[in-house]
C-alpha cells in the first residue's frame, strides 16, 4: 500500500460518508473492496496474471461462501444481485484495455473482453453447480480446506512456485528461461486464507453466523486489512457492517491521527531504517562486532516499525469507513518474557494459531489414551504452533529454524515460570527485587527476539550462522 493508495481511500471514505447512508453504504464497501484488491494487486511478467489472480481471490471467497452457507437463510434476490455487481465490475475493469486514456487499473493490461465473459460464465457455472452438491456433505468443508492450504504451499515454497510459473508461462507462449518463483505473486493471500479457514473451521463446529455473500465478500476482501492484516473475526465485522454510522469529529481525528502515527513509522522511520537494517548484502560486508549488533538491533526496529505502522493505518482507515479492525501490536518490545511478548506481537496471528492448533493439539495430547507429560504436551505445542508460523512466512530452512528458535524459547519460558512458583510470595514482598527482575527480562526478552531476526531476514542458514559468528566475535 503505496501514499496514493491511502490517500485515494481517504477520499473514497469521504465521499462514503457524503453520498451512501444504510445498505447503500454496504454496497459502496463490497464495490470498492473490489475494485481495491484489482488496484492492489502487483504486477506479474507473466501476460494478465495479475488479473486473474484477483479472479481467483474472487472465485475461492465465493465457493468458500457456497460451501459455508445455511440454504435455509440465503436470499436469492440478494445473492444474484451481489453476484450480478461482481460480474459488472470485472466486465468493467477488463474493459479498460480499450481506453488508452483510462487504461488501467490493474498493474497490467487486461485480457480481451471475450476472455472475461467467458471466465465469467464458466465461474458462474461451477459455482451453481457447486451449490447444489455442497450443502449435501461436510466433506466440502475439508475439501476446501485442504485446497487452500495447497494453494498457500505452492505460494509459499520456491520450487513449487517456479514450477507454476514454468506452466503459466507455457500456455503463455512466453519464454521459460526468465521463470521465477516470483512472478507467482498473489495479494493478501497469506490473510485470506485464515479468514476463509477461520470461517470453514467454525462451519465445522457450528460456530458460524449465516451470511449473505455480500457481507462475505466484504469481510474477506476489506482492502485496508488485504495485505498485511490484521486478521478479524468474521462476527465482528458483520457487526460492524450493520451498525448505523456517521463519521463524526472524534472519529475523524481518532482515525486521522492513527493514519498520521502509521504514516510516521512505515514511510519514515521504517524506510529509512531499513537502509541500515540487517540483509544480505549488509551482512557480508560488515566485520565489525559493534557494527553487525548494530544492523540487528536496527532491523528489530525496522520490521517493528514498518509492520505496525501498516497496521495503524489500515485500523485508521478501517476506522474512517465505520469497521473496528482489531488491534495487532502492544508494545512488544517492552514486554518481559517470550509469552507476553507473543501475545502483544502481531496478536490477531497469535490468537488465530491458539484458537485452531495449539488448543486443539494439546487438548488431544491431554485426553489420549496413553497419558503425556504435561511438560511433553507444552513443548509439543509450542514447538508445532511456532514452526506453522516460521512456515506461513516460508517454507525455507530459515523460517524452520525460527519458528523452533521460539518454539524453545516459549517452552524454557513456561518451565522457568513454573519453577518460580514457590518463590513468587518471596518476590511480590521486594518490589526493588521485582522490578530488577522485570527490567531483566525486557532487556533479554529483546536480545533473544533480535537474535531471532537473524534467521528471519536472511535466506540460508549459512548466512545467518556467518552473522552469529561475528555477532560473538568468532567470525571474519
Amino acid at each position: 500500500m503505496t501514499l496514493l493508495h491511502i490517500g485515494i481511500f481517504i477520499l473514497a471514505a469521504l465521499l462514503l460518508e457524503l453520498v451512501a447512508k444504510g445498505r447503500w453504504r454496504h454496497w459502496f464497501l463490497l464495490s470498492a473492496s473490489i475494485i481495491a484488491v484489482f488496484w492492489l494487486q502487483p504486477f506479474s511478467p507473466i501476460r494478465h496474471l495479475d488479473f486473474w489472480m484477483t479472479c481467483a481471490t474472487l472465485t475461492l471467497t465465493v465457493v468458500t461462501w457456497v460451501i459455508v452457507r445455511s440454504t435455509s437463510s440465503v436470499d436469492k434476490k440478494e445473492t444474484w444481485l451481489t453476484a450480478g455487481i461482481i460480474s459488472v465490475i470485472v466486465l468493467l475493469i477488463g474493459s479498460l484495455r480499450y481506453w488508452d486514456t483510462l487504461c488501467c487499473l490493474t498493474a497490467s493490461t487486461p485480457p480481451t473482453l471475450p476472455m472475461v465473459l467467458i471466465a465469467i460464465l464458466l465461474v458462474t457455472g461451477t459455482v451453481w453447480l457447486l451449490a447444489k452438491l455442497a450443502h449435501r456433505h461436510k466433506a466440502w468443508l475439508w475439501i476446501g480446506m485442504i485446497v487452500i492450504l495447497l494453494i498457500f504451499v505452492v505460494l509459499k515454497t520456491e520450487p513449487l512456485g517456479l514450477w507454476v510459473s514454468i506452466g503459466l508461462r507455457t500456455l503463455n507462449r512466453q519464454p521459460i528461461k526468465l521463470a521465477s518463483a516470483a512472478d507467482i505473486r498473489w495479494l493478501g493471500f497469506s490473510y485470506i486464507a485464515f479468514r476463509l479457514l477461520h470461517v470453514l473451521r467454525d462451519r465445522q463446529l457450528g460456530k458460524t453466523d449465516d451470511f449473505s455473500l455480500r457481507e462475505f465478500l466484504t469481510y474477506v476482501l476489506f482492502f485496508p486489512a488485504l495485505s498485511a492484516g490484521p486478521i478479524g473475526r468474521s462476527q465482528r465485522f458483520v457487526q460492524d457492517l450493520h451498525k448505523d454510522f456517521t463519521l463524526d469529529e472524534p472519529g475523524f481525528l481518532e482515525a486521522g491521527r492513527r493514519l498520521v502515527m502509521g504514516i510516521l513509522k512505515k514511510f519514515i522511520l521504517a524506510d529509512s531504517l531499513a537502509l541500515v537494517a540487517l540483509s544480505e548484502v549488509n551482512a557480508t560486508q560488515t566485520l565489525s562486532l559493534t557494527w553487525m549488533w548494530v544492523l540487528v538491533y536496527v532491523y528489530s526496529f525496522r520490521i517493528y516499525f514498518d509492520f505496525s505502522g501498516y497496521t495503524d493505518i489500515a485500523i485508521g482507515i478501517g476506522q474512517l469507513f465505520g469497521i473496528r479492525l482489531p488491534e495487532n501490536f502492544d508494545r512488544p518490545y517492552l514486554k518481559p518474557n517470550l509469552t507476553v511478548f507473543w501475545n502483544s506481537w502481531h496478536i490477531t496471528l497469535a490468537q488465530w494459531f491458539r484458537a485452531y492448533f495449539f488448543y486443539p493439539l494439546t487438548r488431544a495430547l491431554r485426553t489420549s489414551k496413553r497419558p503425556v507429560p504435561l511438560p511433553v504436551i507444552i513443548l509439543c505445542g509450542q514447538l508445532a504452533t511456532m514452526l506453522l508460523i516460521g512456515l506461513w512466512h516460508g517454507v525455507t530452512w530459515n523460517f524452520v529454524i525460527w519458528g523452533i528458535w521460539h518454539g524453545l524459547g516459549l517452552f524454557i519460558h513456561n518451565r522457568w515460570t513454573e519453577g518460580l512458583r514457590t518463590r513468587a510470595a518471596f518476590i511480590e514482598q521486594r518490589p526493588k527485587l521485582k522490578r530488577w527482575l522485570n527490567g531483566a527480562g525486557i532487556l533479554l526478552t529483546f536480545h533473544y527476539v533480535s537474535l531471532g531476526w537473524v534467521w528471519f531476514a536472511l535466506s540460508t542458514p549459512e548466512a545467518s550462522w556467518r552473522v552469529f559468528l561475528k555477532l560473538f566475535g568468532a567470525g571474519r
